[in-house]
């Protein structure tokens, strides 16, 4: 797993780190983690998969269409 150095990171911030993570039960490593990835992983960012399939709403495309679809994939996969 990568690790990150944080070098001139000010002894307030720190501390501060280490009292949110003791008021959720974490190690200070922990608790860094989750704000990492929460920063990282925001409500308002554009998930691929919730993208297309609005854009497939949008154009009309069925669950029927799909499997019509994945059909002649698979038929073409198999063919010689």
């Amino acid at each position: 797993m990568p690790a990150i150095l944080i070098p001139d990171l000010p002894d307030e911030i720190h501390c501060a780190l280490r009292a949110r993570a003791v008021m959720h039960g974490r190690s200070t490593e922990a608790e860094i983690r989750v704000i990492l990835e929460e920063a990282v992983r925001s409500a308002g960012r554009i998930k691929l998969g919730s993208l297309l399939l609005d854009i497939a709403r949008r154009a009309g495309v069925t669950n029927e269409d799909v499997e019509i679809l994945e059909q002649k994939l698979a038929d073409s996969r198999t063919a010689p």
